[in-house]
């Protein structure tokens, strides 16, 4: 494996009741609060007012951003520095899932930069500091609330990037109660799902040698999630399946598995492409996509592609080569990520031909940008042939 040092300033906060260490963790921070929130589901099921009582007992002053969109769009995060300068917010707590936290990421890195967040999303510049900030996770999927990256979109110019400060903009503290995802809808547990195992690959895919016990943290996390789910699906209010999901969701983004290597992100690219014209759902995307990269890419290494699949599904390898088992699998991958309720074509979102080149063009573009397609590098005519097989 390569060097590497591993840091992760985030406080870890698990379990059932663990709200109240609100009142330990604000206090260390300021008196004025931004309270960053998405659509609203947070007043449906009574989180906000738990969050806001909390506060109140702090004594602190309360500013609020709400309607955070799923992908995350650049007018919002301005919106919210702007916020950040005209009430000298000391400290801000995102309540929500991975796109709320992804926004304030970006509201903390620009609101401490003498310039245009802009330039640090597109990593012109990297954040040297930012403002402190926390969360209260009601989604099981990014594992943003435990890491410094953070995926932005410009909806004006079509282009979604993921960027990140490793020590700046990682969370301070993270609260992760399961009751809190209880009221999760299906299709979003679906997608949380898809999305934390699609984090498992893209760190798996990659060509450094000698990491044994790390593949091996990888198969783990990818079985309790697909012996879960069917579970999950079956009772959504399940505290046992949600707990376990929601830990499978943080452990598979926070730098645990990734510690000797970096993974591949290929398909991460791809998909923030797509998603930056069509605006879809990123793990439906992903669900359609990294299936078809897997195919793609299976000659450069089947062998190890053959070992992740039989770490995950049952497969008789009798008189199959390593190539022939790993397809087997990927095709046992597809039709699990479809048996949840996954999407399994981009024309499920009523995306057809007429666009792929332009999308094509931007994922080969951020690919030589910000390093990845880490495991076999891609250029613009493999992605476009990625494209055209997940129609």
């Amino acid at each position: 494996m390569n060097h590497f040092t591993y840091h992760n300033p985030t406080k870890l906060i698990f379990g059932k009741n663990q709200l109240d260490a609100l009142k330990q963790e604000i206090p260390k921070y300021g008196k004025n609060i931004l309270l960053v929130y998405g659509g609203g589901s947070i007043k449906r099921n009574g989180l906000y007012d738990q969050v806001v009582k909390q506060l109140k007992e702090l004594d602190v002053t309360i500013s609020e951003l709400s309607g955070v969109e799923p992908n995350p769009r650049l007018s919002t995060v301005r919106k919210g520095i702007e916020i950040c300068h005209q009430e000298n917010i000391d400290f801000l707590l995102a309540v929500g899932g991975g796109s709320v936290i992804d926004c304030t990421k970006a509201i903390v890195a620009g609101a401490a930069y003498d310039g245009d967040v802009w330039d640090i999303i597109n990593k012109k510049v990297t954040a040297e500091e930012a403002l402190p900030f926390g969360t209260v996770l009601t989604l099981a999927a990014t594992g943003s609330e435990m890491n410094p990256d953070s995926v932005i979109t410009n909806w004006e110019t079509n282009e979604k990037y993921v960027w990140g400060s490793p020590g700046v903009t990682h969370p301070a503290f993270s609260i992760l109660d399961p009751v809190h995802t209880m009221s999760v809808p299906r299709d979003q547990t679906i997608y949380g799902m898809v999305d934390m195992m699609s984090h498992v690959f893209e760190q798996y895919f990659h060509n450094v040698s000698n990491t044994k016990l790390q593949d091996r943290m990888c198969f783990s996390v990818l079985q309790t999630v697909i012996e879960t789910a069917p579970k999950l699906l079956e009772d959504l209010e399940s505290y046992e399946h949600r707990e376990t999901i929601l830990y499978s969701g943080t452990i598979a983004l926070n730098g645990t598995l990734q510690m000797g290597y970096f993974g591949d992100w290929a398909s991460h690219t791809i998909e923030h492409a797509v998603s930056a014209v069509y605006d879809i759902p990123h793990a439906g995307g992903l669900a359609v996509l990294f299936p078809n990269w897997m195919r793609h890419v299976v000659d450069h290494d089947a062998e190890r592609m053959m070992r992740v699949m039989l770490a995950m599904f049952d497969i008789d390898t009798t008189g199959k080569t390593d190539k022939e088992i790993a397809l087997e699998g990927v095709d046992k991958l597809s039709a699990f990520w479809s048996s949840l309720g996954a999407p399994s074509r981009l024309a499920d979102y009523e995306i057809g031909e007429d666009r792929l080149e332009e999308i094509a063009e931007i994922a080969a573009k951020e690919m030589q940008h910000g390093g990845f397609s880490n495991f076999r590098k891609l250029n613009k005519e493999d992605i476009l042939s990625i494209l055209k097989a997940s129609l």
